[in-house]
C-alpha cells in the first residue's frame, strides 16, 4: 500500500507537468517528447491504444503509469491501461503466470532462458488473434521490456524486427553512490545528496521515484547509497528505518538497496572491544545486523566494503587477510541470499612497492578462498580513475573468484562536471582489453560475465555522478555517462557509437543532422580531455586533495599521493618504468603483454609514460621526439575542445535555448581549463626537457609561478574529514 501511494503521488506530480516546463534535463533520456510526424504518431497511438499489463505486485502500477507517462508526453493523451485481458488489446504485457494469453507452451518455450530479468517481445497468438507482446517471467523483466519498447518509440523506430529477446549479461548492475550522512558527496559536482535523510522515512521526496525510473529504464537493479569511507551510524536503527523507506520506493522498479559497511562498526555500534572478524562475538554481532536489516528490508541487496585502504579500518588491523573480513560478512548475508562487494582499492604508503601492483600483490594469494556470494569490485585501472590507465592487472589473475569492474561515472579526474566527456570509450576500452589470460580472446567482459570461467554470478558498479542539480548531474552530457554505463551493464557488446546515438535521439530528438553533430562533439571529447591533460600515458599529475586542475608539481605529502611519484620528469627523461629494470608491474600480467609492452617500439603510444622512462628526445613513431609528441598531444586536446565548442553552435535553434546555453557555457570554461593544463603542463615540463616548444603549437603562456600559487579550497567534491 506505501509504494501504491507513493506511485500515484508520482504520477499526479508528473502528469500535471510533463509538458509545461524548460528543458532543464530534469526528464533525462525519458523526455517522452511530443511526436510531430505524423505516420509515427499514428504508430505509437495503434500500439498504446488500449495496454493491458498482467503481472502481479506493485511493478505493475509502475508499468501502467510509465506508459500513462509516455502517452501523454508523445501523443498528448495517456494511454489506456486495464488489468484484466480484453480482444481490445493494442499490446499485453504480462507474465504467464498471471496473464491468460501468455499462460500457454508456445509463450514458455519462448521465455526459456531468459531468467527472471529477461523479456520477449512479439507477438502472441489468442483464440485465433495475434497481440502485440511484452512477455517474461517475471515482473522485472516485464519492466525492462516495456521500457525496451518506450525506448524504441521514443527514439522514432518502428518494431520491424521481432522477436526481440534480452537478458542482461551482467546479474548484479550496481550504482555506488559516494554520498554522506550531511548530504555531501564525495567527488560529486552536482549539488548535494539526493538522500534527505533528515526528513526520511515519512518525507518521501518524488524525485526518488523518479531516481528509481531512470535506472530502471537502463536496467540498473541495485544501488549503495551511502559512501565506501563508510559511517557506521548507517547500520543504527533509525538509520535502518530510514533505508527502508526508500528500499519501498525502489521496490516496483526491481531496484534493490545495499549499504556500505564500517568494519568497526561491531566497536562502534555495538560497544564491542574488537572488530576482529574471526571473535565469535563480533561475527554474531555482524549476524545480528544483518539480521535486523532483513526484518526492515527483505529484498536488501549486501554490503559494499572499503577496509585497509586510506584510513579505513579493516582485518589487517587484527592480523586477518581481506578473506577473512569479507567471508565474515559474506556469512552473514548469504542465508537471506546477499552479497558483499570487498574492494580491492588498496595501497600503503608504508610500502615502497610500486602502487600499481599493490593491490595484485594483497588479493591474488588469496584467489579461490572468497566465498561464492563475494565479489572483489576492482577499479578499470591499478591507479584510480585516471584519465586513462591500462586494465587492471587483478582481471585474469584470479580465476577462482569473482570480480567486478569498478568503473567512476562522476568525472573526478575528467574535469568533473565543467567538461563534456562522453566516458562510454573509457568503459568500452577496459572491457573489450584482452587479458590473455588465460588464452588470447579472454577479454575483461568475459572474464566479469562470467563466461570465460563459467561462472554463474555476475557483477558491474559504476560511481555516480547524481546530485540535487536540476538536471541530476550537473553537466548536461554528464547523463549520458550515467546511461551509457547502465545500458553496458545490461549489454557490454553495446558499442559506444551505438549509445551515444540511442542517448541523443532520446535527450535532443531523431533529427538526423543533429544526430551526427552531436555524436561527433561526444565521440571525440575523452580523448581530447586525455590530450590536454594526461596524454602518452602521463597519470596522476591533477591538483592535490579536490583534483581540480594541473598539478604536475605537487610533491608534499606521502609519496603516492604525490604527481612526481609518477611521471618522474628529469633531465633525462620522463614516465614511470614497469618493465622488469623499474618496477616490474609488467610481470603481473600475461607474458604476451608483458612482452609486447616492455618494449618502448611495440608498447602502444598511448600507454608509453605509464610504462617507460624515456628520454626527451626518444624518437616516437611519426618521426617526432618524445617532447614535440608531447606538446603537440596537449595543443591537439585544445584544439579539439575548440572544434567541439564550434560544433555546438551549430545546433542553436535545433534544441531547447535552455540547455544549448548551458552547454555552450560550460564548453567555454572547458576550452579555458583546457588551455590552463596544457600551458602549466608544457610549461613545467619544459624545465626538464629544455627544449623549445614546436612552431606549430600555440606557444604555452603565462607564468609557471602563478600556475603554482592557485589555489582551490572550496573546489566541489572533496573527501571529508570526519
Amino acid at each position: 500500500m506505501k509504494a501504491r501511494k507513493i506511485l500515484a503521488i508520482s504520477l499526479v506530480t508528473l502528469l500535471s507537468g510533463l509538458n509545461s516546463y524548460a528543458e532543464d534535463g530534469y526528464r533525462l533520456w525519458l523526455r517522452y517528447a511530443p511526436v510531430q510526424e505524423p505516420a509515427h504518431r499514428e504508430y505509437i497511438g495503434g500500439i498504446l491504444d488500449h495496454v493491458v499489463v498482467g503481472i502481479p505486485g506493485s511493478t505493475a502500477e509502475a508499468i501502467g503509469e510509465e506508459i500513462k507517462k509516455a502517452s501523454l508526453g508523445m501523443l498528448g493523451a495517456p494511454a489506456s491501461c486495464a488489468g484484466e485481458f480484453s480482444d481490445r488489446a493494442s499490446l499485453v504485457i504480462g507474465t504467464p503466470g498471471a496473464c491468460k494469453i501468455l499462460d500457454n507452451d508456445v509463450m514458455k518455450e519462448q521465455l526459456e532462458g531468459l531468467g527472471s530479468e529477461g523479456f520477449f517481445i512479439g507477438y502472441a497468438s489468442y483464440e485465433g488473434k495475434e497481440y502485440l507482446t511484452v512477455a517474461a517471467n517475471e515482473p522485472a523483466g516485464a519492466l525492462y521490456g516495456t521500457f525496451h519498447l518506450l525506448r524504441e518509440l521514443q527514439a522514432g523506430s518502428v518494431l520491424t524486427a521481432l522477436p526481440v529477446k534480452e537478458v542482461p549479461r551482467i546479474q548484479y548492475r550496481l550504482l555506488n553512490h559516494w554520498d554522506n550522512l550531511d548530504r555531501t558527496v564525495e567527488r560529486g559536482y552536482a549539488g548535494f545528496s539526493i538522500w534527505d535523510w533528515h526528513k526520511l522515512p515519512v518525507y518521501i521526496n518524488p524525485r526518488y521515484v523518479d531516481y528509481a525510473r531512470a535506472n530502471a529504464s537502463i536496467g540498473i537493479n541495485g544501488t549503495v547509497v551511502t559512501n565506501v569511507n563508510a559511517n557506521a551510524l548507517v547500520l543504527s536503527p533509525r538509520y535502518i528505518e530510514k533505508v527502508a523507506a526508500l528500499a519501498d520506493v525502489f521496490r516496483p522498479y526491481g531496484l534493490k538497496v545495499y549499504l556500505t559497511a564500517r568494519f568497526s562498526a561491531p566497536i562502534e555500534l555495538g560497544g564491542l572491544s574488537t572488530a576482529d572478524p574471526l571473535v565469535p562475538e563480533v561475527r554474531a554481532w555482524w549476524s545480528d545486523k544483518v539480521n535486523e536489516i532483513y526484518a526492515a528490508i527483505p529484498d536488501f541487496g549486501g554490503f559494499l566494503v572499503k577496509a585497509n585502504s586510506e584510513g579505513q579500518p579493516g582485518p589487517q588491523n587484527y592480523g586477518r587477510s581481506h578473506a577473512d573480513g569479507a567471508n565474515m560478512l559474506a556469512e552473514a548475508v548469504a542465508p537471506h541470499g546477499g552479497i558483499v562487494m570487498w574492494r580491492a582499492f588498496v595501497y600503503s604508503a608504508e610500502i615502497e612497492e610500486d602502487r600499481a601492483k599493490q593491490a595484485y600483490n594483497e588479493f591474488v594469494p588469496y584467489d579461490g578462498k572468497f566465498h561464492e556470494n563475494v565479489f572483489i569490485q576492482v577499479k578499470n585501472g591499478a591507479i584510480d580513475f585516471q584519465p586513462r590507465e591500462p586494465f587492471h592487472p587483478l582481471f585474469g589473475a584470479m580465476p577462482e573468484t569473482a570480480l567486478a569492474p569498478e568503473f567512476q561515472i562522476t568525472q573526478e579526474y575528467l574535469g568533473q562536471a565543467t567538461h563534456l566527456v562522453y566516458m562510454a570509450p573509457l568503459f568500452k576500452e577496459c572491457l573489450d582489453a584482452d587479458t590473455y589470460m588465460p588464452h588470447e580472446g579472454a577479454t575483461v567482459a568475459r572474464i566479469i560475465d562470467g563466461s570465460l570461467n563459467g561462472r554463474d554470478r555476475s557483477a558491474m558498479a559504476g560511481v555516480s555522478n547524481i546530485g540535487t542539480d536540476r538536471n541530476w548531474t550537473g553537466h548536461p552530457f554528464g547523463q549520458s555517462n550515467w546511461y551509457a554505463y547502465g545500458r553496458l551493464a545490461w549489454d557490454h557488446r553495446l558499442t559506444s557509437e551505438q549509445l551515444a546515438g540511442e542517448w541523443i535521439r532520446l535527450t535532443f530528438g531523431t533529427d538526423p543532422a543533429l544526430l551526427e553533430t552531436i555524436r561527433e562533439i561526444m565521440l571525440v571529447s575523452r580523448e581530447a580531455a586525455v590530450n590536454y591533460m594526461t596524454p602518452l600515458g602521463l597519470h596522476h599529475i591533477m591538483g592535490v586533495n579536490h583534483h581540480y586542475g594541473p598539478g604536475p608539481w605537487v610533491n608534499r605529502g606521502r609519496p603516492d599521493w604525490t604527481s612526481v611519484y609518477y611521471h618522474k620528469a628529469d633531465s633525462l627523461g620522463i614516465g614511470f618504468d614497469r618493465t622488469a629494470s623499474g618496477s616490474d608491474a609488467l610481470s603481473q600480467y600475461a607474458p604476451e603483454i608483458e612482452e609486447k609492452y616492455s618494449d618502448p617500439e611495440t608498447c602502444p603510444e598511448e600507454y608509453l609514460l605509464w610504462f617507460h622512462h624515456l628520454p626527451w628526445d626518444y624518437t616516437m613513431k611519426s618521426g617526432r621526439s618524445l617532447w614535440e609528441e608531447l606538446c603537440l598531444k596537449y595543443d591537439d586536446g585544445v584544439k579539439t575542445v575548440t572544434r567541439m565548442k564550434a560544433s555546438w553552435k551549430q545546433v542553436e535553434g535545433r534544441i531547447d535555448q535552455e540547455r544549448f546555453d548551458r552547454t555552450l557555457m560550460l564548453l567555454r570554461i572547458q576550452e579555458t581549463e583546457a588551455r590552463w593544463w596544457r600551458n602549466a603542463c608544457l610549461l613545467y615540463f619544459q624545465q626538464y626537457s629544455g627544449m623549445p616548444f614546436p612552431v606549430e603549437i600555440e606557444q604555452p603562456e603565462g607564468d609557471l609561478e602563478e600556475y603554482m600559487r592557485l589555489n582551490f579550497p572550496y573546489a566541489p567534491g572533496i573527501r571529508p574529514r570526519w
